[in-house]
């Protein structure tokens, strides 16, 4: 995503005229949860400044008397308690879920990755959190991709049970004949606080990253660990190409210049399905 992430967090790219971030924050809050813990890096202080209140743009917005716009940044900054940690090594997921652990002491908790966006009609966690409640253990967001797709993703390999899939292991990015399954994972996890036992016993990969996917790996093989299949649209925006392809998605739909979008984009020829 460079040049453009140079300054500015991947998470603060805009999807027509909300960064990405904002898009998980609302999934949260729509999903009842108001408490919230963002693990930040070096050079993501823009995160911090979207979710404040910033008094200059408040008071330029009185004075043109633009109430609406007013009232969309007030609801911005209201929406939960956000939290902040820094991770000061880009160490992987699995050390940054770490850092939470003060903050989480013994409740479940969600994870919601930054570069992963579900356009649903019931949030994407909140789907999950209905699964927690029957089952009492740890979920795992997933969604069917095309078979020639999972080299590029991590596929669970799981046993359907009712409504849910019993999770036996992991295999990121494996190729399409090898494959147990064609359910990848989508950045969407409801954890027991059990999960901070494994994150401590994960070594370190060649990369020197200390991932997720190894602790979960560990936890399936001692208790059950269950995959829900999301009702929804999974949209990434963690490369050049899908960030693209995911502001066009929304754009269609955005309920201010969707149509005149749609108009513009069958006007040269391209199509309107969604992609």
């Amino acid at each position: 995503m460079l040049p453009a992430t140079k300054a500015l967090p991947k998470e603060m790219m805009p999807i027509v005229d909300k960064p990405a971030i904002q898009y998980i924050v609302e999934e949260l809050v729509d999903s009842g949860i108001e408490d919230i813990l963002i693990i930040t890096g070096r050079g993501k202080r823009a995160i911090e400044d979207h979710f404040d209140r910033n008094v200059e743009i408040h008071n330029a917005l009185r004075e043109r008397e633009d109430r609406q716009m007013l009232e969309t940044l007030e609801r911005i900054e209201e929406l939960a308690d956000i939290h902040y940690v820094r991770q000061k090594e880009m160490l992987g997921t699995g050390h940054a879920i770490a850092k939470a652990k003060k903050h989480i002491g013994d409740e479940p908790f969600a994870v919601l990755y930054g570069d992963d966006l579900v356009v649903s009609e019931e949030p994407c966690i909140g789907q999950m959190m209905e699964q927690y409640e029957k089952y009492s253990a740890s979920i795992l967001g997933v969604t069917e991709i095309p078979q020639e797709l999972v080299g590029s993703y991590g596929i669970v390999n799981a046993k359907e049970i009712n409504d849910v899939f019993l999770v036996e292991g992991i295999v990121e990015k494996p190729q399409p004949s090898e494959a147990p399954s064609n359910l990848a994972m989508i950045g969407r996890y409801i954890f027991e606080p059990e999960i901070f036992e494994f994150l401590e016993k994960v070594k370190p990969s060649p990369g020197g990253e200390y991932l997720l996917t190894d602790a979960i790996q560990m936890m399936a093989q001692s208790r059950a660990v269950y995959a829900c299949a999301i009702k929804g649209e999974w949209h990434t925006v963690g490369d050049l190409l899908s960030y693209l392809k995911t502001t066009v998605s929304f754009a269609k739909d955005h309920p201010a210049i969707g149509k005149a979008f749609r108009e513009y984009l069958d006007a040269n020829g391209h199509s309107v399905n969604k992609t």
